[in-house]
């Protein structure tokens, strides 16, 4: 399923701005984001089998997001001379992805710290 939301979202927002493939950095953002939320409500949930969480952050998240693609759009754009695309993507995806993850993180924490 992750794999399918990502393709989807990769032909709906590539097409916008082709220098820079939107629906790439958005399955990536969204992909860190999601595990983190994830990942911090599993810390916080011993009932969910290991199996479930596997399922959810390997299978649906691991299929959602692409380090692959992610990596061959840059190095088509380094290749092409488009060093500051190419430099300002992987940032984008590296420094975003990151960021994302903790916020989803930091969110679920919150919650269950008020709880």
């Amino acid at each position: 399923m992750g794999c399918l939301l990502r393709w989807g979202l990769g032909a709906l927002l590539n097409p916008i701005f082709p220098t820079l493939p939107l629906g790439t950095v958005a399955v990536n953002l969204i992909g860190g984001m999601l595990i983190g939320l994830a990942s911090a409500f599993f810390s916080h949930s011993a009932s969910v089998p290991p199996e479930v969480r596997l399922l959810i952050i390997t299978g649906f998240l691991g299929g959602l997001t692409t380090f692959s693609t992610f990596s061959l759009e840059v190095v088509t754009l380094l290749a092409q001379r488009q060093y500051g695309w190419g430099l300002g993507a992987a940032g984008l995806h590296l420094v975003g992805s990151l960021l994302m993850t903790a916020l989803g993180m930091l969110i679920v924490n919150a919650l269950f710290a008020r709880a």
